[in-house]
């Protein structure tokens, strides 16, 4: 397993990754509300935690990522009414468009989607436990959690409880005993999808959703949590109470990654505001491909400014000039195959080309730095542009080696998709099972550094490896299954 390093909100620190039970790792992102059509801000963050996600499964972990669906809510319920739609009928609507908006966005890393309403059971029993804990109190039918039992809150976020305000998910509740107090169970209103509990029928609180979802699926603590920054507080903070008092177990997670804002017109994209550009509008505007690079090329802390008739435009002309080469060396390879003759490269830009994966790996070990990546893939890209006029007269294992880098791109960031790199014409199958007993044996005195080089010149030969719980699977690449 590669060694990488995150910043990691609740410390303020960028740490070293440790997980709990190595090589496994849990990560949970908030997902979508679909209340409404997404917008370009949602995009952002399903690409930038899929590259995550690609990232660590590389690096020889074996992710278990976990994305929720809150489709039963206060604004699924209220559009619904707007509407005269059932709200989980509406919810399941605009949740498939956007699971087609985010494929055409490459976006495949997402273990489960799970639904709010499919663990209903795991929410009343996680209420029910913070009842008997003594951290939450029934009023009327109503749960809420009471926020001063919970002395830890705020730490995560750096605030005040004070600065709970009603508005957006929180309103005027006669019925709390403090005003940051949280309401986890919501009694039957008319019209509103239900479900029994020991306090009558109701429906869950938005907060509780995801502790009961994670607490079922990676456990009482796990790993890694991403969503916006706008999510810190009180919904991430809330998310701790939860998990955290209902366990008694701390950290519920260990590593916070919070995405920066997409911006438009100086404010973050939300539909509350009003600047909304769909998922599916940016699309069409950019093309798939373009967006995912506009989404990458910056550091996923960041905020991000989103201007259709410019930032999307220049993140096009971007990707065409760093791909340029990479498809003309493509069309070249695609005449003949790894099997054409010509001549071989230069020692020193062969040991480049297959050195340039490790080396992004390394930049993106730096918590997870896409924009410097994709700045040494620009680096790359000028020096195969050098190489243009002489990829006729290369041959075919040649050029594939001078493609090892895009090949990383299209394998950790999504672009440059690899659908075509044709399969070598001999059945040179005992020769990668060579190699692959020569990495085996590399791992276990413990040299990465030429197990990953093995890894590296097999990829460069178009064999992809999948490490999974100390065995090695490969199939050449565009292949499916094993030769």
């Amino acid at each position: 397993m590669r060694p990488f390093q995150v910043y990691d909100t609740r410390t303020g620190t960028v740490r070293p990754f440790v997980p709990r039970n190595p090589p496994r790792v849990g990560m949970f992102v908030c997902g979508l509300t679909p209340y409404a059509e997404a917008h370009a801000g949602h995009g952002r963050v399903a690409v930038v935690y899929d590259a995550v996600a690609r990232a660590v499964r590389r690096w020889g972990y074996r992710l278990f990522y976990v994305q929720n669906v809150t489709n039963v809510d206060d604004k699924v319920i209220d559009r619904a009414r707007e509407l005269n739609r059932d709200p989980l009928e509406l919810s399941e609507h605009h949740f498939r468009a956007w699971l087609t908006a985010v494929e055409q966005l490459e976006v495949r890393s997402v273990n489960l989607y799970p639904f709010a309403t499919d663990y209903v059971p795991e929410i009343v029993e996680q209420v029910e436990e913070l009842v008997r804990r003594g951290l939450a109190y029934v009023a009327d039918g109503d749960v809420y959690y009471e926020v001063a039992k919970f002395p830890r809150y705020g730490e995560l976020s750096g605030q005040r409880v004070e600065a709970l305000r009603p508005g957006a998910r929180v309103q005027v509740d006669p019925k709390k005993r403090a005003p940051e107090d949280f309401v986890i169970w919501k009694s039957a209103k008319p019209g509103e999808p239900t479900w029994p509990s020991p306090w009558g029928p109701g429906r869950p609180g938005w907060h509780v959703e995801d502790t009961a979802i994670t607490g079922r699926l990676l456990g009482p603590q796990y790993d890694l949590h991403g969503g916006g920054t706008d999510l810190k507080f009180p919904h991430h903070e809330a998310e701790v109470a939860l998990g955290e008092g209902a366990s008694g177990r701390s950290p519920l997670v260990g590593y916070w990654l919070h995405l920066g804002m997409l911006e438009m017109r100086g404010e973050k994209m939300a539909k509350s505001v009003g600047n909304v550009v769909s998922l599916e509008a940016a699309i069409r505007i950019a093309g798939p491909e373009a967006l995912r690079f506009f989404y990458l090329n910056a550091h996923y802390r960041s905020p991000l400014v989103f201007d259709p008739d410019r930032s999307l435009a220049e993140a096009r002309q971007s990707l065409t000039t760093l791909g340029a080469p990479y498809l003309r060396l493509r069309e070249e390879l695609g005449r003949d195959g790894l099997a054409r003759p010509g001549r071989e490269l230069p020692p020193d830009l062969a040991r480049a080309a297959t050195a340039m994966p490790e080396q992004l790996d390394g930049l993106l070990a730096n918590d997870f730095a896409t924009r410097e990546a994709i700045a040494a893939l620009f680096g790359w890209s000028r020096t195969l542009g050098e190489w243009t006029a002489k990829f006729d007269t290369l041959s075919g294992t040649a050029l594939a080696t001078l493609g090892a880098p895009y090949r990383w791109a299209a394998e950790v960031l999504g672009l440059f998709p690899e659908r075509s790199l044709p399969r070598p014409t001999a059945d040179l199958s005992s020769l990668v099972r060579v190699a692959l007993d020569a990495r085996a044996r590399a791992r276990a005195r413990n040299d990465f550094a030429e197990a990953d080089r093995l890894r590296d010149a097999l990829a460069a030969a178009g064999v992809v490896l999948e490490d999974d719980a100390g065995a090695t699977r490969w199939r050449w690449r565009g292949a499916e299954g094993n030769p």
